[in-house]
C-alpha cells in the first residue's frame, strides 16, 4: 500500500479537491495523509463557504518526502497562498519534486510549486488566473484538463477531478 501525503494548510482548502482525490487513492487500495502546518483540524471550503473540517494525520514539520510515494496539492485560492509563506511547507514541496515521485496539484496549487522553484522549464495547467505567474516563472503554461510533465500532474480546476485523480492513480502504477 502506498502512502499518499495531502498537503494543506489550516484553511481555504477547496473540499472537493481535497476529498475527491483522497477517495480515488483509497479506493484504489492506498493510504492518503492529511498533512498540514499545524496540529488540529483544517477547514475545508465549497469556494468561499465553510464546509467541513478534518483532522490533521502529521505535521510537514515532523515528516519527510522519503516517507511517502506521491504529493496531492489540493488547491482553492487561500490555501496554496497560506502554504506558499511556510517555509516548511514549502522545502517539504521542493524535496518532492526533486524525489521524482509524483506530485500532483489541482487549481491554484501550482502557486506552492512556484515557491517551490520547481516550474521552470515545465509544462503546467492550473486555475487561469495563475498563468502568468507559471509564465513569469519560467513555466509554459497550457490550458488543457490534465497536464503531465515528468513527476508533475496538474489540472485546472474541479470539473478536471476525474481526469486528474486517474493520472495521479496511473502514475502510482
Amino acid at each position: 500500500m502506498s502512502r499518499i501525503a495531502f498537503l494543506v494548510a489550516a484553511e481555504g482548502i477547496e473540499r472537493v479537491e481535497l476529498t475527491e482525490p483522497w477517495k480515488a487513492v483509497e479506493d484504489a487500495g492506498h493510504g492518503p495523509v492529511l498533512v498540514s502546518p499545524d496540529t488540529g483540524q483544517v477547514q475545508t471550503f465549497d469556494h468561499l463557504t465553510a464546509a467541513v473540517k478534518l483532522p490533521v494525520d502529521q505535521v510537514v514539520g515532523d515528516v519527510a518526502a522519503d516517507e511517502f510515494d506521491a504529493l496531492v496539492l489540493p488547491g482553492g485560492v487561500a490555501n496554496p497562498d497560506a502554504l506558499r509563506r511556510d517555509g516548511t511547507a514549502v522545502a517539504f514541496v521542493k524535496d518532492f519534486v526533486a524525489s521524482g515521485k509524483p506530485v500532483a496539484a489541482i487549481c491554484h496549487a501550482p502557486w506552492t510549486l512556484i515557491e517551490a522553484g520547481v516550474v521552470a522549464g515545465r509544462t503546467l495547467t492550473s486555475w487561469p488566473s495563475l498563468q502568468t505567474d507559471l509564465r513569469n516563472a519560467g513555466a509554459t503554461w497550457v490550458d488543457q484538463e490534465v497536464v503531465i510533465d515528468g513527476n508533475l500532474i496538474t489540472s485546472r480546476n474541479p470539473d478536471d477531478l476525474p481526469a486528474f485523480s486517474d493520472a495521479l492513480l496511473k502514475a502510482l502504477g
